[in-house]
């Protein structure tokens, strides 16, 4: 299974292109074809959908039922925002421009491997999301997200 890990940052140029991290781009899946999904992220970021990836998200959002309001919410601003890209010959990735002002990205950007996607941030965000994080909180979520089990210290 490829599974993105790791933190980069990269500049964007003048059009807009940032280099793909070559540690992400090892791991990429040859299905992914060097294209994918850029949408909005849920938080003040982009996230970055292999095209293979892709196809489980729209498989999860064809299954929201388009007669309820969440449902159609969910679709429609997840959706609406999705446009394709690709790597380049020199493996950079053209932002759109839409995208880069949504997520205040600006000069720099930070590539964050989530798995089986990619979250895009600015440096000033992230600093920002990562300062507002109390320590006891994260502690306190990952304890949730992880099933809340405890680890034996060997005490």
């Amino acid at each position: 299974m490829h599974s993105f890990k790791g933190q980069y940052e990269h500049s964007i140029d003048a059009k807009g292109r940032i280099a793909f991290p070559a540690k992400m781009r090892k791991v990429l899946s040859p299905d992914a074809q060097e294209r994918f999904v850029v949408v909005r992220g849920l938080e003040t970021c982009l996230y970055l959908y292999p095209e293979n990836e892709w196809r489980d998200v729209e498989d999860a959002l064809s299954k929201a039922n388009n007669f309820t309001r969440a449902g159609r919410i969910a679709k429609r601003n997840f959706l609406r925002y999705a446009e394709d890209a690709a790597l380049d010959k020199q493996h950079r990735i053209a932002l759109p421009t839409e995208h880069t002002k949504y997520a205040q990205i600006n000069g720099k950007a930070i590539f964050i491997g989530m798995g089986q996607y990619i979250e895009i941030w600015s440096p000033d965000v992230l600093e920002k999301v990562d300062a507002d994080l109390d320590p006891d909180a994260f502690e306190a979520i990952f304890e949730q997200v992880m099933g809340g089990g405890s680890v034996s210290d060997g005490e």
